[in-house]
């Protein structure tokens, strides 16, 4: 799971540029997305041209009516829809979990308590000895998960085999009820960037999806995510998905004692653009141990301002997430669904790194065929 930034939002109003907070109250209760406006002057002055969207929402809403449609109203990006989504599986009394799983609005009160602060947890030998076999589980639920992935499963499938797999092995799936979210693992087909929720829907020849697990053992969350092909896949989509890896095993070449957690965006985002994709913006890696989500931020994106340098010691994500077309993100009404703005694909890929004396040890590495992802297999 990647940690978020928020982005500034702006006017609506053709040949308006600023900043906006303002919401049209119909399109808040029709669940249609966006409608920002920077003031009510903005807002009436634009008023005869926007009430078509609601007019087109309501008509989609009828067209809709004898099908399962979540969000009356609501403007999707690309082709992917919203499906049903299972209840919320459980977990065995006896599995030790995080403060956040029982928690009525999942609020990881230890995480709340450090945010603000910059310092970076250097983890103690013993600490690290526990961050490893996180991974090490975390990887091989992964694994599991990879083997499932076939045209005609649905996410929802994978996020049961997820979640058993967890169970077998003595960890609490680190996503679930973390700020209520619903599942144990992140499902993210297609258009998705990130955070996507297993649903009902069958995957099809031609996807791409991203699986995005957290294992939390013995006190420590073990985070990765890999993007795999469904069936036969178009040529850009592979050129994405082989272009966000390669984006990933040049930034954890730099890592090392000493570097800048800023400077790993340079390399991510000049791989990408070469490449001709964009970086999204809005998510960045983190730092990660006995919490899921701390310090420090890891942005994905050059000229970034984060904060802090590398030392031997330091645990924490990359995780770059690399769009076909804008970088721009839009927000599904779960709240959780990450999407393109322009509806084009996005994959990413994802490991938890522990800096070293010397370099870097790549926790949640593949151990077989040379710790090469999965979908390299198939290429």
């Amino acid at each position: 799971m990647a940690e978020t930034t928020i982005a500034a939002r702006v006017c609506e109003t053709p040949g308006c540029d600023k900043a906006a907070k303002l919401q049209c109250p119909t399109c808040i209760k029709l669940m249609i997305q966006g409608s920002f406006f920077c003031s009510q002057e903005c807002f009436k002055g634009f008023w005869t041209e926007h009430k078509k969207v609601h007019k087109k929402a309501k008509q989609d809403a009828d067209i809709n009516n004898d099908s399962y449609n979540p969000w009356p109203g609501f403007k999707y990006t690309g082709q992917l829809r919203g499906y049903p989504v299972s209840s919320k599986r459980s977990v065995p009394d006896h599995i030790a979990r995080p403060d956040y799983a029982e928690h009525h609005e999942g609020v990881p009160l230890t995480e709340r308590q450090m945010r603000g602060s910059t310092n970076i947890k250097i983890l103690s030998e013993e600490e690290q000895e526990g961050l490893r076999v996180a991974c090490k589980l975390g990887r091989e639920v992964l694994d599991i998960a990879a083997d499932t992935i076939d045209i005609g499963v649905t996410t929802e499938e994978i996020d049961r085999i997820v979640h058993e797999a967890c169970i077998d092995r003595e960890c609490y799936p680190s996503p679930l009820n973390y700020y209520c979210f619903p599942k144990s693992c992140c499902t993210s087909v297609n258009e998705v960037i990130c955070h996507g929720i297993p649903d009902a829907r069958p995957l099809e020849n031609g996807d791409i999806v991203n699986v995005d697990i957290t294992t939390f053992h013995g006190g420590f969350h073990g985070d990765l995510n890999e993007t795999f092909f469904v069936g036969e896949v178009s040529d850009n989509a592979k050129k994405l998905v082989k272009t966000t890896h390669e984006c990933l095993s040049q930034a954890i070449a730099e890592v090392k004692p000493g570097v800048r957690y800023r400077d790993i965006g340079n390399v991510i985002q000049k791989h990408a653009q070469a490449n001709g994709f964009s970086v999204v913006r809005s998510y960045c890696g983190h730092g990660i141990h006995q919490l899921f989500h701390t310090a420090p931020s890891v942005p994905h994106y050059s000229k970034n301002k984060a904060i802090g340098v590398m030392k031997p010691g330091h645990s924490f994500t990359i995780e770059p997430m690399i769009s076909e077309g804008t970088w721009r993100d839009e927000m599904w009404p779960d709240n959780w669904t990450a999407v393109t703005q322009d509806g084009r694909l996005s994959a990413q890929f994802e490991h938890t790194l522990l800096v070293t004396d010397t370099g870097v040890d790549v926790l949640t590495q593949r151990r077989e065929n040379n710790g090469q992802p999965h979908f390299m297999d198939n290429m």
